[in-house]
C-alpha cells in the first residue's frame, strides 16, 4: 500500500472513532488503544495522542477523501476490526461499518461473515471461515480436495509417514541459532507432533504456520495466535480477513467454538500489538505461505539473519 497522507489518515482514524461511538457507546480502552495503534503502526501517525482532534467523518466524507480503491479496501478492514475490539460483535458498530462500506462501494466476504454472525448463523460462519482459511493455505480454490477437516489430519491410519517425522526430528541436530533448530524447539516445547505423525497436522499448514510463529516471535497463547494470524494475513494476500484475522478473533476473543482443536476463549485481543503485528507482516519481504516458499530451503540459516533479511521488526512486549 502506498504512503497515506495526513488528510486520508485523519479520515480513516476519524471513521474508526465514529464506529467506536456508534449507538451512543463511550470510547473504551480497547477503542482508544486500537485507534492510536492503527495510526502509529499502519498510518504513520506516531504523534497522534488525542482522539478528540480527529474529525467526525461520516460515510460520505470518507468516500469523498479515499479515492484510491486499495486504500478504501484497507480502511474498511480497519473499521471492521473496531466492531470486535471489546470482545463482542457489536451490532450498532457493525451497522455503522456497513454504512461506510456502502459509501465506499466495498463488498467483502468477511463483511458477509460478520453480518451472518450477528444474525446468529454461526454454523454457516464457522464453515465459511474454515473454507476461506483452507483456500488461503493452499493459495487456490479448494476444488476436489477432501473436506478441510479431513485434509488437516493428513497422517491418520495407514497414512502415517515415519520418514517425514524423522526429517523433522533431524532439525534438532542443527546449530542452536539456526532457523531449523528454532522450528524444532517450537514444536517440542509446545508438544506438537511433527508432520507424518498420526496426530500431526498437515505439513502444508503446520510448517508455514509454525515457521511464522518462529519468525514473528509470537507464542501460542490466545493473544499469540491472534497476533501470528494477523501477521500472516498482512504477509499473505489470500483471504486475509475472512480466512485468518476473523477466525482467530472469533475463537480467541469472542469465544466462538470452531472445532475440537481450537478451544474458544475471551480476551485474547491485544489492542496495541494487534496493529503492530499487522504492520510487521505487511513489511515482510517474503510470504511464508506462498506455495513457492519452503522452510527446508532455510533451515540451516541463522534465525536472526533471516529476520533482518526479511525485514522482520521485533515484536512488542505483552501489556
Amino acid at each position: 500500500m502506498r504512503d497515506v497522507g495526513h488528510r486520508e489518515s485523519d479520515a480513516i482514524l476519524g471513521a474508526m472513532r465514529q464506529v467506536a461511538l456508534a449507538g451512543g457507546h463511550a470510547i473504551s480502552h480497547a477503542d482508544t488503544a486500537s485507534i492510536l495503534a492503527a495510526g502509529h503502526y499502519l498510518l504513520r501517525r506516531p504523534e497522534l495522542a488525542d482522539l478528540g482532534i480527529l474529525p467526525a467523518v461520516e460515510p460520505a466524507d470518507l468516500a469523498a477523501i479515499l479515492k484510491d480503491r486499495e486504500l478504501a479496501e484497507e480502511a474498511t478492514k480497519y473499521l471492521a476490526i473496531m466492531v470486535m475490539v471489546d470482545g463482542v460483535l457489536d451490532t450498532d458498530k457493525l451497522s455503522r461499518v456497513l454504512a461506510y462500506a456502502r459509501a465506499l462501494d466495498i463488498e467483502a466476504n468477511y463483511l458477509t461473515e460478520m453480518v451472518e454472525a450477528a444474525s446468529g448463523h454461526l454454523s454457516w460462519v464457522v464453515a465459511d471461515m474454515t473454507m476461506r482459511n483452507a483456500e488461503s493455505v493452499v493459495s487456490e480454490a479448494w476444488g476436489s480436495r477432501p473436506d478441510p477437516a479431513v485434509w488437516i489430519l493428513a497422517y491418520t491410519g495407514d497414512k502415517a509417514d515415519p520418514a517425514l517425522v524423522a526429517r523433522y526430528e533431524a532439525l534438532g541436530r542443527l546449530p542452536q541459532d539456526s532457523f531449523g533448530k528454532a522450528l524444532w524447539d517450537f514444536d517440542k516445547n509446545n508438544g506438537y507432533p511433527f508432520p507424518g505423525d498420526p496426530k500431526a497436522l498437515n505439513a502444508g499448514f503446520a510448517t508455514p504456520h509454525d515457521a511464522t510463529h518462529v519468525i514473528s516471535g509470537y507464542d501460542t497463547s490466545y493473544r499469540g495466535e491472534i497476533l501470528v494470524s494477523t501477521f500472516t494475513a498482512a504477509m499473505h494476500p489470500i483471504n486475509p480477513m475472512a480466512g485468518h484475522i476473523l477466525p482467530v478473533i472469533f475463537n480467541g476473543h469472542l469465544g466462538v467454538k470452531f472445532n475440537e482443536v481450537a478451544t474458544p476463549a475471551h480476551g485474547g485481543f491485544d489492542p496495541d500489538e494487534f496493529w503492530h503485528a499487522w504492520a510487521r507482516g505487511r513489511d515482510m519481504t517474503i510470504d511464508l505461505f506462498d506455495p513457492k516458499w519452503s522452510a527446508w530451503d532455510w533451515v540451516e540459516h541463522d534465525l536472526e539473519q533471516l529476520r533482518r533479511a526479511w525485514n522482520v521488526a521485533p515484536p512488542g512486549a505483552p501489556r
